[in-house]
Formats: C-alpha cells, structure tokens, sequence
C-alpha cells in the first residue's frame, strides 16, 4: 500500500511539474508577454518579442505604494507608443505585490498598482477598452526569499499583450 501511495504521489508531481511554467514556479503568464506561442522576431519592431524586451514590460513600485515613479511613466510612455501604432492587441495589466502583509491587502495592492498603470496608460491615449486589469496579489513572484532583493522585484505591474487578430 506505501509502495501504490509514493507512485500515486510521484506521478502528481511528475504531471504537475510537466504542466508548470518552466520560468515561473507558481504557472501564470507573467514571463509571457502574449496569449500564444509566437512571440516573434525581436528585431521587428511591431512584434510582442519586442515589446517585452525592447520597451519593457513592466514598471516597479516602491513599498505599499501603488504611485508610478518617473521611471516607470517614462517606461508606460513607449508602451503608450507602441500600442497607439499596433492598434490590433489590447492588454492585460497585472498587479502584484511582495510576500509582506495578508492576502488580502495584497491583493488590494497590486489592483491598485494595475489602475495606476490602466489610468496613465489611458490618459496618454490608450482607450480604456483595450485594458483589462487584474491583480494576483503576492501569489506570484518572480522572486522567491524573505528580503529586499526579492521584495523589489515583486512589487510590479506587468503589461501582457493579447492580440487581437489571433
């Protein structure tokens, strides 16, 4: 019988470590910028690829703060750009949070780091139909230790592009 439960058990983490996301231990999309496979040729300046690692895609934020730095408006200015010339995606903002206070304050974080993003975004041009938001707390780091290294790191708002033509 403890020989059926270990293999039981084995083929659980086999099959969940097969379905997980290879850069991101808790699944997500968070280091996919785009719903699908294609990412595109980076050198192309009209593909996700290069939106992700060209522009950026994502901004950061200081501790319980959900305010855009100059940093990060100047980041959302060239999303602004990029969208505003490649009208057929419309975008996902994610809000995420570090590991430090409840669930539920952290959730209520990273929606208000996601409308931070959502309304700057808008009032550079983007309309408010092309943007959905949704917050995912401190449910999914990108870092995983108890410190200001990783802390940093996962207070952010990442810009996922949906196209729609696909």
């Amino acid at each position: 019988m403890k020989k059926l439960k270990n293999a039981i058990l084995f083929t659980a983490l086999v099959m969940l470590t097969a379905c997980s996301n290879s850069g991101n231990p808790f699944g997500g999309n968070s280091n996919d910028t785009f719903f699908g496979n294609d990412m595109g040729d980076i050198s192309n300046p009209t593909s996700p690829a290069y939106f992700q690692q060209a522009i950026g895609d994502r901004v950061f934020f200081a501790i319980d703060q959900s305010n855009l730095s100059p940093e990060a408006m100047n980041l959302l200015s060239s999303q602004a750009n990029w969208l505003m010339t490649n009208g057929d995606y419309e975008i996902i903002v994610e809000g995420h949070a570090d590991e430090q206070g409840t669930r539920d304050y952290n959730v209520a974080l990273g929606a208000r780091r996601a409308n931070s993003v959502k309304e700057y975004l808008n009032s550079l041009g983007i309309a408010a139909s092309r943007i959905q938001t949704v917050s995912y707390g401190k449910e999914r780091p990108i870092e995983i230790c108890s410190n200001e290294s990783c802390y940093s790191v996962n207070r952010r708002a990442v810009t996922v592009l949906n196209n729609l033509g696909s």
